[in-house]
């Protein structure tokens, strides 16, 4: 699927029925939020949970449509939107003693990641490094600040009995 909205292209791959959990697939959703596509590929690699191969999956064949369609670099992709959202239950009957059934309900859920090419918006993409560059003087500023109050040089931590 591609988007354009206002000269801005996006590209969304969408996986539905995906036969796990939400809240599985979102603890993995939340780490690749925000970054590019080469840190996502290598996050998605090394991560030990089971939702990273179909995450993975979805991440790459985003990116294949926006270099095959679009012509975007590769080296300058971000994934801007990473959304999990609840699926249906599938519903299986597990035969249990004299005759009865459970009913084991399996969770789905639906995957949609966008990616977005910020080599053809340069000065929305420098606005934000100047606003970064200002959010990290004002921690510094912040920091310097907290250290001078430290708790074990002033003896406030270990002296209470």
């Amino acid at each position: 699927m591609i988007k354009i909205i206002k000269k801005k292209v996006e590209v969304y791959a969408l996986g539905q029925h995906i036969c796990m959990s939400a809240h599985k697939a979102r603890r993995v959703i939340d780490q690749i939020r925000g970054r590019s596509y080469e840190e996502t590929l290598m996050i998605l690699e090394l991560m030990p949970y089971r939702a990273c191969y179909p995450i993975f999956k979805l991440v790459y064949s985003a990116a294949a449509n926006g270099i095959h369609n679009l012509g975007f670099n590769e080296a300058s992709l971000v994934i801007i939107k990473a959304e999990v959202n609840e699926g249906t239950a599938t519903k299986r009957l597990k035969p249990q003693a004299r005759g009865r059934s459970y009913l084991i309900k399996r969770p789905t859920c639906h995957i949609t990641i966008g990616l977005k090419d910020i080599s053809l918006d340069e000065y929305e993409y420098s606005d934000y490094l100047t606003c970064s560059k200002k959010l990290e003087l004002i921690n510094k500023q912040k920091n310097t600040n907290l250290t001078c109050r430290d708790t074990y040089s002033s003896g406030g931590l270990w002296d209470k009995k």
